[in-house]
């Protein structure tokens, strides 16, 4: 069976549509304040890939979207923390734990998971719930997912076709592995 290479394949002739750019944009925004996955990167890299000359505005137009919907995850996190106070549901010394933690590290934290794996989203809805300075969260996320996705389009310019024919080869037993790892983990965790 062959789910990942159909799957793969679905995933670089839609990198193609017309609408592609507006999924990219829609997808990035939504990730980076409410949307638990797919992180923009799965949609960006086909379509750096299949028109790299415009894999750099891709990776602008990533960015920015992305740092938009960090905002809203921001005003999300005031928002949370204003309701959790106002019934109760956390106390307001647990909040100046969390606050002193945050203000030593806050700048870092939402730099790493801007550009790393890890959820963006958390961060962003955690800097306003800590009330970050607003200015310092924008700048970082820009330099932060910026660097991100420029590396990644950077990377398919310069790999992409190799990249390409080799996960052609291997992406079934590539995306069946990634499921027996998936298994063994919650198993293991169980």
């Amino acid at each position: 069976m062959k789910i990942f290479s159909r799957l793969y394949q679905k995933t670089l002739d839609w990198a193609q549509s017309k609408y592609a750019i507006y999924w990219l944009s829609v997808v990035s925004f939504l990730e980076s304040s409410v949307l638990p996955y797919p992180p923009p990167d799965v949609i960006l890299a086909p379509m750096a890939l299949k028109q790299p000359n415009k894999a750099y505005y891709y990776a602008l137009v990533c960015t920015i979207t992305s740092v938009l919907g960090g905002l809203v995850g921001y005003l999300l996190g005031k928002t949370l923390l204003a309701f959790l106070l106002k019934y109760g549901l956390i106390e307001a010394t647990m909040v100046d734990t969390a606050k002193t933690w945050f203000d030593q590290y806050n700048i870092w934290l939402v730099g790493l998971a801007a550009f790393t794996p890890l959820p963006y989203k958390l961060a962003t809805i955690t800097a306003g719930t800590m009330n970050m300075a607003i200015l310092p969260f924008v700048l970082i996320s820009l330099l932060a997912r910026g660097a991100r996705y420029y590396l990644v389009v950077f990377l398919v310019k310069k790999f992409g076709s190799q990249a390409d024919i080799w996960l052609q080869k291997h992406i079934d037993r590539l995306g069946y592995a990634l499921i027996i790892i998936v298994i063994l983990g919650i198993w293991y965790v169980n």
